[in-house]
């Protein structure tokens, strides 16, 4: 079951935010839904969403439903517990990931793992046959990099988010579009792995809603803080190379390491490309 106390009892923000000029901002700018994505297995890539169907205490349907454990991982694969990213093969340790292009059912629960267009390895991950398959591709994929056997862990309707809490990331395209700015070359949104990409907001508006409510479509979220971000951010997310410093050139260019912001569902509701995004106080 989603974890609907999580948005009874919402963190405060860790950092104080002038939100004054953001304010400013919110009754002229016209905010959409640039793109949805989920994450079914942690660490590897996006399935691009048209619309999704979002509940109260939620994250998307099957984002980081799956995880790849280290043999070391104190987890228990028949009532697998949130850990932290250590704990899995993921971007900042395992830039390699980023080669693997992923092909999710969420009928079946059938995953294809793509390098270069060609299928690598293929199961149906509700069976221990298919579990087993996609453990063992990875454990000769990643063998120089595992701690161990791997194992292949299902949460169900829960995740194996960043965060031990069932909330959503929020991008806004402008925000990236700043960086660049500093970075001095385009930067990829994928880097950041968000939920909802926006656009139409200026940038760094989406730190001012901290704290406040937000319509998506037809459901309500609560914006919890922002997310700091870490060295996965310097991985680039189509070849696996670790090619930029996102962290450090957020640093010098703006005070801060962080981009986007974490958000809890707390009206369900549909939410498709394209719908409008309203800051309701």
């Amino acid at each position: 079951m989603c974890n609907t106390s999580a948005c009874d009892t919402l963190p405060t923000p860790r950092r104080n935010v002038d939100i004054v000029r953001a304010r400013a901002f919110f009754r002229a700018m016209s905010i959409t839904v640039a793109a949805l994505q989920r994450y079914p297995v942690k660490g590897l890539s996006a399935q691009s969403l048209d619309a999704v169907e979002l509940r109260a205490g939620c994250t998307i349907p099957h984002d980081r439903r799956f995880a790849v454990a280290h043999g070391t991982a104190p987890i228990d694969p028949a009532a697998p517990k949130w850990l932290a990213k250590a704990h899995f093969l993921q971007l900042m340790s395992n830039p390699r990931l980023a080669a693997l292009a992923v092909e999710y059912d969420p009928e079946t629960t059938a995953l294809a793992l793509k390098r270069g267009g060609r299928t690598v390895a293929r199961g149906v991950l509700s069976t221990q046959t298919g579990r087993t398959v996609i453990e063992q591709f990875f454990a000769a994929y990643m063998k120089a990099e595992l701690r161990g056997a791997p194992r292949l862990v299902d949460r169900g309707e829960q995740a194996f988010s960043d965060a031990d809490a069932p909330f959503l990331s929020l991008i806004n395209r402008a925000s990236v579009a700043d960086l660049e700015r500093v970075v001095g070359q385009p930067v990829d949104p994928g880097r950041f792995r968000g939920n909802i990409l926006l656009e139409g907001a200026a940038p760094w508006t989406e730190f001012g809603w901290v704290g406040r409510r937000l319509r998506i479509g037809a459901a309500e979220v609560e914006v919890v803080e922002r997310i700091g971000r870490c060295a996965a951010t310097n991985v680039d997310p189509a070849t696996g190379q670790r090619d930029l410093t996102v962290p450090r050139d957020l640093l010098r260019g703006f005070g801060h390491a962080d981009c986007g912001v974490y958000a809890c569902v707390t009206l369900g509701g549909r939410v498709s490309v394209g719908d409008s995004v309203t800051v309701l106080g």
